[in-house]
């Protein structure tokens, strides 16, 4: 009955998750009508103008729809099989009952692994619902009820995690939605004021035109604070857990532990080819495992990330998001 019940419950839930993305997705089907068929088709009557309308805005509704869809169906990376216990690492661990001593059975187990983050306790990061041994910025999310690399947070609005495979476009979609609402605004300005003093007779398109000025002003406003926000954490190097709680190291908690500088850190989330950092294709470094720390470098460290990582594929097979590896990744090793 129990179980039976809390099935019901997980499904409610997943059915009404979608409830902001079909308002998201609403809002934009109404704001295409009302600009292509209201405002260029019934009130526009310069051709010129109105050709040249439909066309630029095709091209940003078209982006937007894009990185928007990749952003809601690109599934979240998670932690590849190195990351889980073994068979007998994971009876070992549940036998034992000392919490000191399942505290160093990970700690020897994470010296095969490049992990540099701890928990507050000091401990290696383990993950009891996964039943992996987190990576270094990789958290759990409640909601989507797995372990996700890179975290950033779970938007609702996309219902789905941002994390290591879908960021870029994350940021892609914010950008895109910015624009969409900027070239509406400027090209309704001045039929909204002739609509709004008259100069144009009251008809649908009123209604449209006038709402679709402010929705897009309301929308643009908005935006703006968040994507100001994300921008700022690219450049810093941080997601937005890591904004609110600086990442723990051996040594204590470190903000900037993986700020590379704005060119590196760019390049970290949208690859080396500028050609395709606006276009929505997974173009990011690495494969969301394991990442530079700013403090170090290989030489400083004798046990060196190309050594262990580039010579097994298992995490980079398992995922289909891995980008180049960077050269400069090290491992803190305990």
């Amino acid at each position: 009955m129990n179980m039976a019940l809390s099935r019901g419950l997980r499904c409610c839930q997943r059915v009404f998750s979608w409830i902001p993305v079909l308002i998201i997705t609403s809002v934009v089907l109404w704001s295409y009508y009302a600009y292509v068929f209201e405002l260029c088709l019934f009130t526009i009557s310069n051709t010129f103008e109105k050709v040249a309308y439909l066309l630029v805005f095709h091209i940003c509704f078209v982006m937007f729809s894009w990185t928007y869809w990749q952003s809601i169906f690109t599934p979240p990376a998670s932690p590849c099989k190195k990351f889980q216990l073994s068979y007998s690492d994971k009876e070992r661990y549940e036998m034992e009952e000392r919490p000191d001593a399942q505290k160093q059975i990970l700690v020897e187990i994470g010296k095969k692994l490049p992990i540099s983050t701890r928990a507050q306790s000091g401990a290696i990061r383990f993950c009891d619902r996964c039943q992996v041994l987190k990576p270094d910025r990789c958290h759990h999310c409640s909601v989507c009820e797995t372990c996700v690399l890179k975290m950033d947070h779970h938007c609702p609005w996309v219902n789905n995690c941002v994390g290591f495979s879908n960021y870029k476009f994350f940021l892609l979609f914010l950008s895109y939605s910015i624009l969409y609402c900027v070239f509406i605004a400027a090209t309704v300005f001045q039929y909204f004021l002739k609509f709004w003093v008259g100069d144009l007779p009251n008809g649908p398109a009123k209604f449209h035109v006038l709402f679709l000025m402010f929705v897009a002003v309301m929308f643009f406003v908005s935006l703006m604070f968040l994507f100001g926000y994300h921008c700022w954490l690219v450049a810093k190097n941080r997601s937005t857990l890591e904004a609110f709680s600086a990442p723990v190291f051996v040594n204590g908690p470190d903000k900037n532990a993986f700020n590379l500088g704005i060119r590196r850190n760019l390049r970290q989330v949208f690859g080396e080819d500028r050609k395709l950092w606006f276009i929505p294709v997974f173009t990011g470094q690495g494969n969301g495992h394991f990442f530079p720390l700013k403090s170090q470098s290989e030489s400083q460290n004798p046990l060196l990330a190309s050594e262990i990582w580039e010579e097994s594929d298992e995490c980079s097979e398992e995922g289909s998001f891995v980008g180049e590896h960077d050269s400069s990744v090290t491992i803190e090793m305990e």
